[in-house]
């Protein structure tokens, strides 16, 4: 296949010679004249880009349609293939009513300026037509990626409530029917790998892993992209020009959760939203940590196997995956091999990925008793921000003392790593207030942090070492033990 296929305004649309690299903004406000759909950050965090897509999903034995609120500004035009995408200009019904979430905007007055209204909107469409009531919590989980500069959220957040108010019947339920059998009509079956050439540039979208695998070893100077959550960037801020991409997003047999011999394997084309599920099923802080990890448009389109595979020193998902020791399935055109995850960072941003070879899945082992994981986030704003430090731990106690420890941070140093000295200290201990400062100490021989814009090093190792401190407190209770600056060595920084 040679053409771009989704379902727009009603109607199926094909783009033939699309740029690869055109993102699905630049489209809409370019190519289309929809611009309801405004840039603000062109990086994924201000929502004010943020558009709708519909995908048919089985529900209780039957055909339906997903919908799931999206970051334009980084997703790629071609990515689109196969969905069905929804703009404010859309919402509109076919009698000039206003769609009841656009009339509960206006009727409680959640609308100043206007600049990020229309992707507040899509955020509470995307909900609206996806969930029952909600309460307020999960409007501001919902609206967490949208950003408003007049500081309208209350009122913003007293729509998202009263738009049920008349229930959730509206254009888009009336004509679900029709739009299953458009997007059915599209759907490319296995042997169908969309291949796009624009602009100099190429573009493979594969359907089976088998197909990826033949691609990939064809083209080992590729990128690969999955939610594009962090490759878009590197088109939008960073213009670079990416001449050959292969999208894993669209892998139907990369896309999965189940339990493989002890472990929970989660496949490499596995978005966030779909897979936050059952990993809080087995360690709720992790599942508190995707939440944190970006807005709900990242992670319905940005996946725990990119965040991995592009080897980030601040990715949230790796330090909790190395501490509760997982694996990685690689894979080189038939054969596959299995890496610890702890082994998969030579250098800063880099991996040991041969050429040709791609990430396939991810292996975290289940839960058991006696075993105590917590992983926590330090970033300066709670929600939509980055780390500046984040720690993970995994101990197993058993009769009061700790038989076997792993503990890893982000934001230390050029990759995500273990803290072996602190380990090896608490390993064997009794575990007690008095095992807290030995571990603090013991941190500080393990890593030499960076200064940089969003902490100083003398900061990061203090604030690494305090983490111990609620480690403590969140597996026992009681008072912290304070180590003074003066005992470990380093100061707080500014």
């Amino acid at each position: 296949m040679t053409s771009v296929r989704f379902v727009f305004g009603g109607k199926v649309v094909a783009l033939d010679g699309i740029d690869p690299n055109m993102t699905v903004l630049s489209w809409l406000r370019t190519k289309v004249n929809k611009i309801g759909t405004k840039e603000g950050c062109a990086e994924g965090d201000c929502g004010a880009c943020t558009v709708v897509l519909g995908e048919l999903t089985q529900e209780s034995g039957r055909e339906r349609i997903r919908y799931r609120a999206v970051n334009a500004c980084i997703l790629f035009v071609a990515a689109l293939d196969g969905k069905q995408l929804i703009v404010v200009e859309d919402l509109r019904q076919a009698d000039g009513a206003l769609h009841p979430v656009q009339q509960a905007m206006v009727d409680l007055h959640g609308s100043q300026c206007g600049f990020c209204t229309p992707g507040f909107v899509m955020s509470l469409f995307a909900m609206y037509r996806s969930e029952g009531q909600p309460d307020r919590a999960r409007v501001n989980d919902v609206i967490a990626g949208n950003l408003c500069r007049c500081t309208g959220y209350r009122p913003i957040v007293d729509a998202a409530m009263a738009a049920y108010d008349g229930g959730r019947a509206d254009q888009f339920s009336r004509r679900e029917r029709q739009t299953v059998e458009l997007l059915k009509s599209i759907a490319r079956t296995e042997t169908e790998t969309l291949a796009l050439e624009g602009a100099g540039r190429r573009y493979f979208a594969p359907v089976t892993e088998d197909a990826l695998a033949d691609l990939v070893k064809a083209h080992p100077e590729a990128t690969l992209v999955a939610g594009g959550t962090d490759v878009g960037i590197w088109v939008t801020k960073h213009h670079q020009d990416l001449e050959t991409v292969i999208h894993v997003g669209g892998v139907r047999d990369m896309d999965f959760v189940r339990e493989v011999d002890g472990s929970m394997e989660i496949g490499a084309a596995t978005t966030y939203t779909d897979a936050v599920h059952a990993i809080a099923g087995q360690y709720p802080d992790f599942g508190e940590l995707i939440r944190r990890i970006g807005s709900v448009q990242i992670r319905n389109a940005g996946t725990i196997g990119g965040n991995v595979a592009n080897g980030s020193p601040i990715g949230d998902s790796m330090p909790g995956l190395i501490a509760l020791g997982a694996t990685l399935v690689l894979r080189l055109g038939k054969q596959k091999r299995v890496l610890p995850l702890d082994q998969f960072y030579p250098g800063y941003r880099q991996t040991a990925l041969k050429p040709g070879e791609y990430l396939s899945a991810i292996r975290v082992p289940l839960s058991q008793p006696g075993r105590h994981f917590h992983t926590y986030k330090i970033s300066k704003r709670f929600d939509q921000d980055i780390s500046a430090v984040c720690g993970a731990y995994c101990l197993d106690i058993a009769g009061g003392q700790v038989t076997r420890a792993r503990v890893a941070y982000g934001g230390m140093a050029a990759t995500p790593a273990r803290a072996p000295q602190c380990e090896g200290a608490l390993t064997g201990l009794a575990w007690t207030e008095d095992a807290v400062p030995v571990a603090m100490r013991a941190l500080a021989q393990d890593f030499a942090p960076m200064d940089d814009m969003r902490a100083t090093a003398r900061y990061r190792l203090a604030v690494a070492q305090n983490l111990l401190q609620r480690l403590y407190l969140d597996i026992e209770g009681g008072a912290p033990t304070v180590l003074a600056p003066e005992a470990s060595g380093q100061g707080m920084g500014a």
